[in-house]
């Protein structure tokens, strides 16, 4: 194992040298919906990944079915703007963005709203047949909101992001 234990997180070195960090999100019953506690222990292991001189790459990974089914709905449904805004509740989402090391998305199943914006914050995604991208925000009357709409434009295209941000269509891989 890699630091301490998890809750929301299954975090090992692998690899014929131990020198892959493999970190596995272990929500099942939520999909893998990012909540905080997943979202604190994610930011954990990164930097316990990044600090050790024998890891080179970090894959992230999820379940066959959710890679991350989005951020959690429930979790966020009670908070005004005021608090998200002044609570820099999203501040953390981009730390696999700043990882030194590359990381790699191992995507099959759902790779939903902050599960599709996790996924492309990583340096490379390899998607497996069932693998399903999205933005379905809209759909609960809101946006992208931890760089999703400028990340997807940047991989699929402006046209593409724009009918996936404004229909919530999904993509597969």
């Amino acid at each position: 194992r890699a630091g301490p234990p998890y809750q929301f997180l299954s975090v090992q070195k692998t690899g014929s040298r131990q020198n892959v960090g493999l970190i596995q999100l272990n929500r099942p019953q939520a999909l893998n919906a990012l909540c905080a506690g997943l979202m604190d222990e994610l930011r954990r292991a990164l930097d316990t990944l990044e600090s050790d001189p024998q890891v080179g790459a970090i894959v992230l990974t999820g379940s066959q079915k959710a890679f991350a089914a989005g951020a959690d709905i429930k979790e966020m449904q009670d908070k005004t703007f005021q608090e998200c805004y002044g609570g820099a509740f999203l501040s953390s989402w981009d730390r696999v963005a700043t990882v030194r090391k590359p990381i790699i998305a191992a995507v099959n199943g759902y790779a939903l709203g902050g599960g599709c914006e996790l996924a492309m914050m990583c340096d490379i995604i390899y998607a497996g047949e069932k693998a399903q991208f999205g933005q379905p925000e809209i759909l609960l009357a809101t946006i992208p909101g931890a760089g999703g709409t400028q990340r997807l434009t940047r991989a699929v295209g402006k046209s593409l992001a724009m009918e996936m941000v404004l229909t919530g269509d999904r993509i597969s891989a």
